[in-house]
């Protein structure tokens, strides 16, 4: 299903659809501040799976994201933060970046790496916001399958493409072709890992 949602003004009827189909463990692609990605409700370890096999990926050996409404979650699903991390965060996000940090125990072990750490990410994105207001839990996020090709800007193409396998996607605007910057935050060392669309200045 192709369900075109306005990405200043989301229609509250669909956004609404969007968190039922998430709850009923649905797997969506939806549009984020840089590419359009695929994700679901990180609960729902069925979706989960589906997203690993649709990707053609081995969960406890690649880092899974998953995006959150605000940092007040980050207690939630990290360990303890120190104050210069918190403040960097809370400088770079919302925006387009992935930030490794070690994962709590209340994190699905489906998506922590042996290492026990997270990929969050907090995008600047109307539709992604007013999605978790309504759903109340993170979505996985992770990108397309394949290469980064022109076609995944496009959510007809997205929708010509992998209607077949995922149950909803959502129209939100043409999407970028560069994903996240990704930070490794796990030590105090914080490293690059992945120069993205974000600029680093840390």
């Amino acid at each position: 299903m192709l369900i075109q949602i306005h990405p200043q003004n989301p229609q509250p009827r669909l956004i609404k659809q969007v968190a039922e189909c998430l709850k009923d463990g649905g797997v969506i692609v939806y549009p984020t501040d840089t590419i359009y990605g695929l994700g679901c409700d990180i609960f729902q370890h069925k979706a989960v799976d589906k997203i690993c096999t649709i990707k053609n990926i081995d969960p406890a050996k690649v880092q899974l994201s998953f995006i959150c409404r605000d940092l007040s979650h980050l207690s939630d699903y990290t360990k303890s933060i120190d104050t210069p991390l918190y403040r960097m965060l809370k400088n770079y996000l919302p925006g387009p970046y992935t930030f490794i940090l070690p994962a709590s125990k209340q994190v699905p072990k489906i998506l922590q790496t042996k290492k026990s750490t997270i990929g969050l990410r907090i995008p600047d994105n109307v539709i992604c916001r007013h999605i978790l207001d309504i759903l109340g839990n993170p979505l996985l996020s992770t990108s397309l399958p394949g290469e980064m090709v022109e076609e995944y800007t496009d959510p007809e193409i997205i929708h010509e493409k992998f209607g077949h396998v995922v149950d909803m996607v959502i129209d939100g605007g043409t999407g970028g072709m560069v994903p996240s910057t990704i930070v490794d935050c796990v030590t105090d060392n914080w490293i690059i890992t992945r120069q993205g669309t974000g600029e680093w200045a840390a």
